[in-house]
């Protein structure tokens, strides 16, 4: 069982930066990859981006690749994401989830992701 608390949502004007943290409960923290995915109102959960759990290889959706990045620290059981250059339509509610496999090798599919957090709100104005 792997409990997952986001924080370090909030508002920001178009152009700033957040980082988001995900902190994971459990040993076996290190055995997941992990993943952030956002949804917007009126609008389907969608991939952010993925790191895996040997070597830590990143996947990223195309709308954030190079604005964004993601890292673990497995001695602290968390993850994060960076976000920079941030746009109004990043506007979502994020999410991070852990995963334990990926059908495609690109951990973007949400149904294969186990164990989701509570999701933390990102508002970017214009």
């Amino acid at each position: 069982q792997v409990q997952l608390v986001e924080s370090g949502g909030g508002l920001v004007q178009a152009g700033g930066s957040l980082r988001l943290s995900c902190a994971a409960s459990g040993r076996t923290f290190k055995r997941y990859a992990m993943g952030w995915f956002r949804q917007a109102p009126g609008k389907e959960r969608e991939f952010v981006a993925a790191i895996s759990w040997i070597g830590g290889s990143t996947y990223y959706a195309h709308s954030v690749k190079g604005r964004f990045t993601i890292s673990r620290d497995d001695a602290r059981n968390t993850v994060y994401l960076q976000m920079n250059s941030l746009k109004p339509e990043d506007t979502a509610v994020f999410y991070c989830a852990a995963a334990r496999y990926s059908s495609n090798g690109g951990f973007n599919l949400p149904y294969e992701y186990a164990y989701w957090g509570q999701g933390t709100q990102v508002t970017v104005s214009s």
